[in-house]
């Protein structure tokens, strides 16, 4: 059992790719990390390389859409495990709506194929380099992304319900 910490993780991160590195939490005690979309796939590729931190497993890509924040609007979170640290993390970017375009993983993780598939399918994340970047769960011909917060919830008729309610 290693006894890596999660200060001990983000100081060797942080002496690798130190100006990529725009902010460091941890919240509920998992250490996330957000970088500089460019340098997203390098930093994963290095993490599964490195010869101490080792970190093989892609747990988790996914994506959220923050409408408020000018130039941030898509963030896409890869959560990595290295199982033979037993130390998880998370890796965050953020993208601009006008451009949601980061580096797919593919070539890193063969698992990282469908999540990103996923991504796109519900936010319009475009990952530069996937060999099959289309829908996965939606129709096709639909010509939006579903869980951006771009459309309300509910007819907006109703007096009854009301978008603030469901974080909006």
């Amino acid at each position: 059992m290693s006894n890596l910490t999660n200060e001990a993780v983000l100081s060797r991160i942080q002496e690798k790719f130190g100006e990529a590195i725009r902010n460091s939490e941890e919240p509920y005690g998992m250490l996330t990390i957000e970088i500089d979309a460019d340098k997203a796939h390098d930093l994963i590729k290095w993490l599964k390389t490195d010869d101490l931190l080792k970190v093989s497993f892609l747990t988790l890509i996914g994506a959220a859409h923050f409408p408020n924040d000018k130039g941030r609007e898509i963030c896409v979170n890869y959560h990595l495990h290295s199982m033979v640290n037993n130390v998880r993390l998370r890796v965050r970017a953020f993208l601009p709506i006008e451009n949601p375009s980061i580096q797919s993983l593919t070539d890193i993780y063969v698992g990282a194929d469908w999540q990103e598939r996923e991504s796109y399918d519900f936010f319009g994340v475009i990952f530069e380099g996937h060999p099959n970047l289309t829908r996965i769960l939606n129709e096709d011909d639909m010509d939006y992304f579903p869980m951006r917060k771009e459309y309300h919830l509910e007819d907006a008729t109703r007096e009854d319900k009301d978008d603030r309610f469901f974080g909006r």
